[in-house]
């Protein structure tokens, strides 16, 4: 009896001890949730950095430093675009060009609050008013088309030293006519590339140009310009050029009714854009 009641508190203690270590190995058991938050639903993401690498930073680089599209962390950029002609980019995308519709209303990821976090977070990181020394940019979209005749001359005063001759390419800068190029902007983007310039290369914005800052006018005028420029049916060759191409008489055909493309509209958002929003 006794050497029995001795051994209890020795086996009173194993059984605690036992199971401590039951409840201690539940609660790390394979698929047991941990401690730490559950995974946030992506409808619920509402911080901007989050928002912006994730969404944004592909085309328009880390920390809107541009990549594929404008660079829309520009203070330039920042102070061009309202409030309104940024949700409605985001919004509704930019037809013609890789921006994408993200609203959830044409069809996208992010909800309206998402929106509005990109869009005070772009304000909150990179507008600075302090950087255009109380210059005003001229107006995101033109009042009125410009003059392709006008704009010749508008071109050889502010962009031949760097382009050359006719836009052919020159010592600083590349061709701006080359017919690849221009199928692949939109005309809101020349004049949103001619207003913030792109950062990074030694193409200025509006007031930095030599001998003196261009007017809207005047960039409405070499816009047309360099519209006037665009091939019709960029990337195609043109009847004509069919046999040398090697194209054949089908496609040849093909290209040769094919009705007249209209004349873009511009948009209105970051470096991208036609006439309802751009870049």
């Amino acid at each position: 009896m006794n050497s029995r009641n001795s051994r209890l508190p020795s086996s009173l203690a194993f059984c605690e001890i036992f199971a401590v270590l039951i409840l201690a190995g539940c609660a790390s058991l394979p698929g047991r949730p941990g401690p730490g938050p559950e995974v946030v639903r992506p409808d619920e993401v509402l911080d901007f950095n989050t928002l912006y690498k994730q969404n944004c930073s592909g085309c328009h680089g880390t920390g809107g430093k541009g990549g594929a599209a404008v660079s829309i962390g520009d203070p330039v950029y920042q102070a061009l675009v309202d409030d309104a002609a940024l949700h409605r980019i985001i919004t509704n995308g930019l037809p013609g060009t890789l921006m994408p519709a993200w609203g959830r209303s044409a069809g996208g990821l992010l909800t309206e609050q998402q929106i509005n976090v990109l869009i005070q977070g772009m304000r909150a990181h990179w507008a600075d008013p302090s950087a255009l020394n109380g210059d005003v940019p001229p107006p995101y979209t033109p009042s009125a088309p410009g003059d392709a005749t006008r704009g010749a001359d508008v071109y050889q005063t502010f962009c031949a030293m760097c382009h050359g001759p006719g836009g052919r390419g020159g010592p600083v800068a590349r061709s701006i006519v080359d017919g690849s190029f221009l199928g692949l902007v939109t005309d809101q983007e020349l004049r949103t590339m001619i207003i913030v310039g792109v950062p990074g290369t030694a193409m200025p914005n509006w007031r930095n140009r030599a001998p003196r800052p261009m007017s809207s006018e005047e960039i409405s005028d070499v816009v047309a310009w360099l519209a006037a420029q665009r091939p019709q049916f960029p990337g195609q060759p043109y009847a004509s050029q069919a046999g040398s191409a090697g194209v054949s008489p089908a496609l040849s055909s093909w290209s040769a009714t094919r009705p007249a493309a209209t004349a873009r509209e511009t948009p209105a958002l970051p470096g991208f854009g036609p006439a309802t929003g751009g870049s």
